[in-house]
């Protein structure tokens, strides 16, 4: 373990299994120190990536390098647990898949204000957690989603992106994450499906049950889309201008969210049809050129674009 500072706050990464997502990590906190050279660096990962990042002279970019038991090493191991890994007195938690684009000291102003948070929308969508495809209309028909709501107590449910978690409290950290957990351990009596489903992923998401935890708690999410001051966007192709270095980052973002949400929608010339029709009503075709704190590689068809960038890192940084 490598000596650690004692400063108040402080980035969290975790890292397991496969070699590469270690190169992942590497790859977004060379991106933060772009920008920030002053707060500190924790990665909690497996002895093998720990061995890993010694062999390659690369410890020396965290401020702590800390054992992740094998139980934790999963999305839902780690991130319904994250009371358990606060090496700070504020935390913020990032996915690996993620590159910093500008300055973070005014996010880290806004979260001061929170004690937990996790960037998302008031809002979820019928597709949050639930089906992708055509399966969405019977759970429209049928109500599935108010169901759920209904059956434990909920007035609404918050549609939350995991990749930027805050906590600077462990008493609330601890209650969110085991009223999470508890909601997980419920799946089969709610609408949502497993995201083991879904073609490419084997871990099952943890972002469902927190939204439940955060809405039954009266815990406030941190906006997710926010303008000019967006945490984190997502990288998509047709939404996003970069250099190859990701130096330059600019994202187009609509001002209305529907609009926004077409960017799910992979055929080109459909998407743009329907942009084309709502931009008919006055302000649906809005948009705002946008660079977030943020860029999060987080559409498993979107992915390529970083795992060339993080291979281009790593070879230039390790031995």
């Amino acid at each position: 373990m490598t000596g650690s500072k004692s400063k108040k706050e402080g980035y969290v990464y975790s890292s397991y299994g496969d070699e590469k997502y270690l190169q992942h990590v590497v790859a977004s906190v060379h991106t933060l120190r772009r920008y920030d050279q002053e707060r500190p660096v924790t990665i909690y990962c497996s002895n093998q990536h720990i061995q890993t990042l010694e062999k390659s002279g690369l410890e020396e970019m965290f401020d702590q390098i800390h054992f992740l038991p094998d139980e934790n090493r999963s999305i839902t191991g780690f991130k319904h647990n994250v009371y358990q890994f606060m090496p700070y007195e504020k935390n913020l938690y990032m996915d690996s898949d993620i590159i910093w684009c500008k300055d973070p000291n005014p996010l880290w102003d806004k979260l001061s204000t929170y004690r937990f948070t996790i960037t998302g929308n008031h809002i979820a969508d019928g597709f949050f957690g639930g089906p992708k495809g055509i399966g969405i209309v019977a759970d429209v028909i049928f109500q599935r989603r108010k169901k759920t709501l209904d059956k434990f107590g909920l007035t609404y449910l918050n549609r939350v992106q995991t990749g930027l978690m805050y906590a600077a409290e462990k008493d609330i950290a601890k209650q969110v994450c085991d009223t999470a957990s508890h909601f997980l351990s419920k799946r089969e009596e709610t609408h949502f499906r497993s995201r083991k489903s879904e073609t490419g992923r084997t871990q099952e998401t943890c972002e469902w049950s927190l939204g439940m935890a955060l809405s039954k708690l009266n815990i406030p999410i941190l906006p997710w889309l926010n303008g000019y001051e967006s945490p984190q966007l997502d990288f998509i192709d047709d939404y996003t201008n970069h250099d190859e270095e990701f130096e330059t980052v600019e994202c187009t973002l609509y001002n209305d969210r529907f609009v926004y949400d077409f960017k799910a929608i992979r055929s080109k010339w459909f998407r743009n049809l329907l942009i084309s029709i709502f931009s008919l009503v006055p302000g649906k075709g809005d948009y705002m050129k946008v660079t977030p704190y943020c860029l999060h590689f987080g559409w498993y068809h979107q992915k390529q674009p970083f795992y060339d960038f993080a291979d281009h890192v790593w070879s230039k940084l390790s031995k």
